[in-house]
């Protein structure tokens, strides 16, 4: 049911473009009504000139922006008076029309106005709207969508054929509105919905009775149909314990195979209403129509990946296989469709399913980060809801696939993509960093992070991980950032914060092998409890981190980097630190050893040596400060001064400088290096590498 959410004490307060920012916002908040990125909104108003001249100006919605979150600067003013003769056109192309309206532009400083401009001028109403209704588009994606709104709305509506949008879909529906007085709204079949008003209030409500009358005839066919609904279950889903084990066993091959070209983040669905279509009767056929709405397809594609699998069986092998199988299809598929309907200037996307359909288990979705991936998945819940109405209306329709080419490939909603900024070194990517929330591991997570990069905060310390993932999924946008609890030196612990990597993202390419602790005693005085704590955590745990990631990273089959914070003491014999030490060296040699064994398969293993990092640091706040000070004969107050000293340059060594050495390792620059060890600290000469 689409939500009232109108404030009249809050809305009364607001003028001018404020209005339409409400107006807006509210709209897009309830994704039963706007799609995510998708409708468009308007308002006609009287406005100062850069002359003093009040001139008559429509405010709309700009080009890439979402009306659930856009605020006042991504709406464009359109002088009228320029705009309004273009209505008498017989035709026009694209790129006229959006030269044409640049030229209409108040402030050439505002965002490039939205594709369906001309349709909010041409409309004689001061407030317009224009949305994409799950109960709507359900109507006019049914074969006899004409007929079902008849018995909805009588003579109300106005029903539009699908044209692509632009001028001359624009001027026919002003044509049909204005020799209808009659009318309330307009359905555009295979599209959505247009309604107006004469006040921002009186437009909002009507938008909302519109689609609560379609959805109250819709919802008693539901009910009606019950069970038979998506004509009935073919499959039981499987139990969630079990979906979620087998999930994480697959995603691994399914982002591997779908990131051959470039890495892509997977996002997991196993809702309610995505487990009733996936595991329908009727879910392979009405899977494979078509998109239910043109906003949807350059996030899903015109059709998903429905993998035939009986989820009856749990063999995981056979679903790899089929996934497997599927995604060449797919791909093979995809590519003969581009052929037959690209021009010339056309650039093919990646040829790979963003949503993957499987029985029993739910739907696994991709994109280029995690908020995209999401974004795929909340298009196709809207695509689910649209086939569970056609459903009970009529037979499901959508646009051929030249109408689909047309807008997937549209030069004007390219142009919404081309707004989004550049890919950073890590985007795509995901790292797994232990030790995540200590000096070390949150400097690196932020370098990584503010280069593009997904991370798993992996730490003992659970609500320091979330802290941290708490900021940087604020700063840098929701789902960078999953905090895991991980305890290195626990086989089944490490696994198990693989497993939730997996599920969340889909697998890792870069693990920062960093979680530490450190004590000094003089041999005669280290018990074997200090040095199997050494060993268990520095040597064992970095073992265990790595030995799951290089089958993690074998699986997907891109590749991967692992980085593994070593220490000066792991080529210099520290005093009084022989468990210490011994560790740290062992870190450094197993390095090098996986880094052997890793190059066939892409995977890179090299190590930072840093010293002395006390900035941040939970070792350094520890009784190692005093036992390190205790073996140089000085104060603990007196530490860092005397590490800097000792050093040939003078310098303290700070956790971003540790952050920016493993960030290189890992990055493309380093893309023919492995095996390898760098110094960062300070230049001591005991310790450099050789």
């Amino acid at each position: 049911m689409p939500v009232n959410l109108w404030e009249k004490q809050k809305a009364d307060s607001l003028q001018g473009i404020e209005e339409l920012v409400y107006r807006s916002n509210r709209l897009g908040q309830d994704r039963t009504v706007a799609n995510w990125g998708g409708g468009n909104t308007s308002m006609k108003t009287t406005e100062t000139d850069f002359r003093g001249r009040e001139v008559s100006v429509m405010w709309v919605k700009g080009s890439g922006s979402d009306l659930a979150t856009m605020k006042a600067k991504h709406f464009t003013a359109l002088k009228l008076d320029d705009v309004l003769p273009l209505m008498e056109r017989e035709e026009m192309s694209d790129e006229e029309m959006v030269s044409d309206l640049t030229h209409c532009m108040m402030d050439q400083n505002h965002p490039r106005m939205s594709i369906e401009t001309l349709l909010h001028a041409f409309l004689p109403f001061k407030h317009v709207d224009h949305t994409h209704p799950d109960a709507i588009i359900s109507i006019c994606c049914s074969d006899n969508g004409k007929e079902i709104a008849q018995n909805i709305y009588g003579d109300r509506f106005v029903w539009v054929p699908y044209i692509r949008p632009g001028f001359q879909l624009s001027k026919m529906i002003a044509e049909r509105v204005r020799s209808h007085p009659k009318a309330e709204l307009v359905l555009m079949e295979k599209h959505g919905l247009v309604t107006w008003g004469d006040t921002s209030e009186e437009c909002y409500h009507s938008t909302i009775q519109i689609i609560q009358e379609a959805e109250d005839y819709i919802a008693q066919r539901v009910e009606n149909a019950g069970e038979r609904l998506f004509n009935g279950a073919e499959y039981d889903p499987l139990k969630p314990d079990e979906r979620k084990r087998i999930i994480a066993e697959v995603l691994p091959s399914v982002r591997g195979l779908v990131g051959a070209g470039k890495k892509m983040i997977v996002h997991f669905d196993d809702t309610d209403d995505v487990m009733q279509f996936v595991n329908s009767a009727d879910a392979p056929r009405l899977s494979q129509v078509g998109a239910a709405c043109p906003d949807h397809l350059v996030h899903t594609k015109r059709v998903p990946l429905y993998v035939d699998w009986n989820p009856a069986t749990r063999d995981v092998t056979d679903l790899i296989r089929r996934l497997k199988e599927g995604i060449s299809r797919y791909e093979e598929a995809y590519r003969a469709y581009f052929d037959r309907y690209k021009g010339e200037s056309d650039t093919m996307f990646e040829p790979v399913p963003r949503v993957i359909l499987i029985p029993g288990l739910g739907m696994v979705t991709t994109g280029k980060s995690k908020v995209m991936a999401r974004v795929s998945a909340a298009l196709y819940h809207r695509a689910i809801a649209v086939m569970k109405g056609t459903s009970v209306l009529g037979n499901f329709v959508s646009l051929n696939e030249a109408e689909s080419f047309g807008v997937e490939y549209w030069p004007l909603e390219l142009y919404k993509l081309s707004l989004a900024p550049p890919e950073a070194e890590f985007s795509r990517q995901v790292a797994l960093i232990t030790g995540g929330a200590g000096g070390i591991g949150s400097a690196a997570a932020r370098h990584l992070v503010q280069q593009g990069a997904h991370v798993v905060l992996a730490d003992l310390n659970r609500d320091g991980a979330e802290q941290l993932a708490d900021e940087l999924n604020e700063q840098a946008g929701e789902g960078r950032a999953l905090a895991v609890e991980l305890d290195v030196t626990d086989e089944g612990k490490v696994q198990s914060a693989y497993r939730e990597a997996v599920r969340f993202y889909g697998g890792v390419d870069i693990v920062v092998n960093n979680a530490g602790l450190a004590t000094s005693s003089p041999l005669d005085e280290t018990s074997l409890d200090e040095w199997n704590l050494n060993m268990n955590v520095l040597a064992t745990g970095y073992f265990l981190v790595a030995r799951e990631a290089f089958h993690l990273m074998k699986q997907q089959g891109t590749g991967g980097s692992m980085v593994f914070v070593g220490s000066k003491n792991s080529v210099y014999a520290g005093k009084n630190a022989g468990a210490y030490s011994t560790a740290k060296a062992a870190e450094a040699h197993l390095a090098r050893c996986i880094a052997a064994e890793g190059g066939s398969y892409g995977i890179r293993v090299n190590t930072v040596l840093p010293d002395a990092v006390l900035q941040g640091s939970a070792i350094w706040n520890s009784r190692w400060r005093k036992e390190r000070a205790a073996a140089y004969g000085i104060e603990p107050d007196q530490l860092e001064e005397h590490y800097r000293q000792r050093t040939t340059l003078k310098e303290n060594v700070l956790p971003k400088d540790v952050a920016e050495a493993i960030a290189f390792l890992a990055s493309s620059k380093a893309a023919k290096t492995t095996g390898c060890m760098i110094t960062v600290d300070g230049g001591v000469p005991a310790a450099f590498t050789r």
